[in-house]
Order: C-alpha cells, then sequence, then structure tokens
C-alpha cells in the first residue's frame, strides 16, 4: 500500500475518532423499520463502498455519478464520506444505492475498515497512469474479503481517468486478465468526461440484484449490506425463477 509519511498527532487521531463516531451515530439514524419504508421509492437498498488508493479518483467519480459534476480540483476525503442515489435498472424494480467514499491513505484505514462489513458492492478503483494503484488492487480485494466473510460482496474493478490514454501505464490487457484472475467484470472509466461512469454503476447494481434473485448474497439479521422493503415478494421472485419449466422441450435447434 502507499506509504504516508504523516506522523498522526494526539489531535489527529482524536479528529478522526470523532468522525469514525458521527458516522456510526449517522448510520443508526439511518435503520428505518421496513414497516415504514416507502415502496414507491425503492425496493431495495444495497450499501456500495468505494476502494483503491487515494488519488486514483473515487470521489471524482462518485460526483459525476450522483451530481453530474466534474471538479478539477477536489479535497482529498477524510476517513469516509456519504452519498445516496435512486436508480431503476429495470421497470418498477427501484433501489437506493447507499455509497461509503473511503480514503486511501493508509492513517485513516482503522476508520474505513469498519464500514466494509456492511457493504454488499465495492468498486475496486485504480487509476490507469498509476501503476502502483493497479498493484495495490488485489490488496484492497483480500483485505475486504477476509473482513466481511461469511457475508458476500460483490466487486467491479474500475480503471479510472481513461481519458488520459498518453499517460497510460496500465494496459487494458493487463487490467482485463486481473479482473479474470478476481473474477470480476472490468470497465474503463473517466470521471472527467463522464465515459462509462453510469454504466460501472449500473453493472454492479445489477450483479448485486442478480446474486440476491440466485441466493447468491442473502438478507440476513443484523447486516445491513441489503435491505428488502418487501422480503415476501423477493422469496416469491426467487421460488419462480429456480421453479422447473413444464412446457414440453423441443428437440430441434432454433435458427
Amino acid at each position: 500500500m502507499t506509504v504516508n509519511t504523516h506522523r498522526a498527532t494526539d489531535c489527529d487521531i482524536f479528529k478522526e475518532w470523532l468522525l469514525w463516531l458521527f458516522l456510526n451515530l449517522w448510520n443508526i439514524k439511518d435503520r428505518e423499520p421496513v414497516a415504514t419504508m416507502d415502496l414507491t421509492l425503492w425496493q431495495y437498498q444495497f450499501r456500495i463502498i468505494m476502494l483503491g488508493d487515494s488519488t486514483v479518483g473515487k470521489s471524482s467519480l462518485l460526483k459525476r455519478y450522483t451530481e453530474d459534476l466534474f471538479l478539477e480540483s477536489i479535497n482529498q476525503t477524510v476517513g469516509v464520506d456519504f452519498y445516496v442515489y435512486f436508480l431503476e435498472v429495470e421497470p418498477g424494480v427501484r433501489f437506493k444505492l447507499q455509497f461509503w467514499d473511503t480514503a486511501g491513505q493508509e492513517r485513516f484505514r482503522s476508520v474505513t475498515r469498519s464500514y466494509y462489513r456492511n457493504s454488499v458492492g465495492g468498486l475496486l478503483v485504480f487509476d490507469v497512469t498509476n501503476q502502483a494503484s493497479f498493484d495495490h488492487i488485489k490488496e484492497w480485494h483480500t483485505e475486504v474479503c477476509e473482513r466481511v466473510w461469511p457475508h458476500k460482496v460483490v466487486f467491479v474493478l474500475v480503471g479510472q481517468k481513461s481519458d488520459r490514454d498518453a499517460q497510460r501505464a496500465v494496459s487494458r490487457e493487463e487490467a482485463e486478465k486481473l479482473a479474470g484472475q478476481l473474477g470480476v467484470p472490468y470497465v474503463e472509466v473517466s470521471a472527467k468526461t463522464g465515459q462509462n461512469v453510469s454504466e460501472a454503476f449500473e453493472l454492479l447494481t445489477r450483479r448485486v440484484y442478480q446474486g440476491l434473485l440466485s441466493g447468491e448474497v442473502e438478507l440476513q439479521e443484523g447486516w445491513d449490506g441489503v435491505k428488502c422493503a418487501a422480503p415476501q415478494a423477493l422469496r416469491l421472485q426467487r421460488a419462480s425463477l429456480t421453479r422447473p419449466s413444464t412446457a414440453p422441450k423441443n428437440k430441434k435447434c432454433c435458427a
């Protein structure tokens, strides 16, 4: 991981502790009873965590996706930032996406690690012009998988800053090879131009939803990675997908 030469003072540590406490209290407030959820707003809530080294552009990606804005200069994330976005990937199926934008610096890792366990999806982000950020992706992936077990996290590998092709340090072939090793899809995006930004987030949302329908991702008491406003409807949908077809089999090949 990137080595940070900053030596945290007692004041720094106290401020980070206050930030962690504030975010956890905020998290508790957000836990609304299922009975009060408005089904017209969303049926599913997914918590997504942004992972990767500092300065790879995680915050810029979220800014572009949630607000359609790009800032040439953006403050580095301190601890964890929080975003909410509503999305409909299929007609009538609405999702509330909660994003945790984590700081990439090592000194904030004790804060950001506490958010791994309650996440169901993760964007593994590296900078295509920064070889070191790519080399660290396996470490990010391993760290999250170890901390969320036995829960399931669905990943997408994202190569950010694709508009800077002249400065590219990581080839698409290298990235696709790593994605194959991790068993995840790969998308190249640019927060600056907006290229493929929505596609990356929607791909991750669809993958989590498909995992939920297939049973690969499970609703569990005390785990906030996924919330479902109508669990009974989900069970019925799962049953309909797994029910064997009664239609006669056609032995002929289809044209």
